[in-house]
């Protein structure tokens, strides 16, 4: 059975820092692709950062560039996402995702941030 456990999330104030774990079993994670997601309510879900099977090539959404990074601890099985220089823009619930071959998809149950004084 695969799950992915998100944490890390919570309240923090503008400027502030926070990083996210997702944990994975059931799955070795340098196989799949990893996806960091956000939704913000009345907002579509999006994806904000992504790190790539097989290497640690990793690609930004741009409202988050130069503020997140993403990385993958293979031994740990768990995928960071460091949020640096925080805005309220970024409050939203993030999800880790999964993707591998042939369209298959997993995600966890997400992780509430909220950026606010």
């Amino acid at each position: 059975q695969v799950n992915l456990m998100e944490s890390g999330g919570g309240l923090v104030q503008p400027g502030g820092s926070l990083r996210l774990s997702c944990v994975a079993s059931g799955i070795p994670i340098s196989t799949y692709e990893i996806n960091w997601y956000r939704q913000a309510p009345t907002k579509e879900r999006e994806v904000v950062a992504t790190i790539e099977r097989y290497s640690h090539t990793t690609r930004y959404a741009d409202p988050v560039k130069g503020r997140f990074t993403i990385t993958r601890n293979n031994g740990e099985n768990t995928v960071y996402l460091q949020m640096n220089s925080l805005k309220p823009e970024d409050t939203a619930v993030y999800y880790c995702n999964a993707a591998g071959w042939g369209n298959i998809n997993y995600w966890g149950q997400g992780t509430q941030v909220t950026v606010s004084s």
